[in-house]
């Protein structure tokens, strides 16, 4: 399994020459399809577009074809976070606090392992959700396995696209069933 601290410290310099900051380094797959999974965003949209994953692909295969610090073959995938994005580094929680998110646990917390609420505060040890019926509850970043955002009307509205340049046109179908939809064509 390779060494991701090791990797992040590689992949982390390549990100920031490019003015990205890295969001997440993770490996998937095990031995049947392993795949590097790199996460960076602008600081100032917390976006990537095609033209940064590229760059910070290049960059990146380009130093571990010098280093190679990855022994078997595998797959790169670098991408934005998306959406619902995983709440990875400490300053990610005061950033997206107010949404709701989905806290995995290492192990567990009052008796549960899972912990879905609304991000009510952090302190860099720290966040606190608002879970529906057990109201505030307090946990240990140490003590998360892992976190993402839960894609809601708000968090769609929150992370729009700060332009819509390359569209050719917006199309704004009739709503359906209580719900409007629009169709960017291209």
């Amino acid at each position: 399994m390779a060494d991701i601290a090791a990797l992040t410290k590689l992949i982390e310099p390549e990100a920031k020459a490019l003015g990205l900051d890295l969001v997440r380094v993770a490996f998937f797959g095990g031995k049947s399809d392993p795949t590097l999974q790199v996460m960076a965003e602008r600081p100032d949209t917390r976006q990537l577009d095609i033209a940064d994953c590229e760059a910070l692909s290049r960059r990146i295969s380009d130093k571990f074809d010098e280093l190679d610090p990855i022994e078997d073959a595998y797959r790169l995938e670098v991408s934005s976070p998306g959406i619902d994005r995983p709440l990875t580094r400490v300053k990610d929680w005061a950033d997206w606090s107010g949404f709701d998110a989905r806290v995995k646990l290492a192990a567990p917390l009052d008796g549960r392992k899972q912990f879905d609420g609304r991000i009510v505060a952090s302190n860099g040890d720290s966040v606190t959700l608002g879970v529906n019926k057990l109201g505030e509850v307090t946990v240990p970043l140490a003590q998360i396995a892992s976190a993402k955002l839960i894609l809601t009307d708000a968090l769609i509205k929150a992370t729009a696209p700060l332009s819509t340049e390359g569209v050719d046109q917006i199309v704004e179908d009739a709503p359906r069933r209580g719900a409007g939809k629009i169709q960017l064509e291209g």
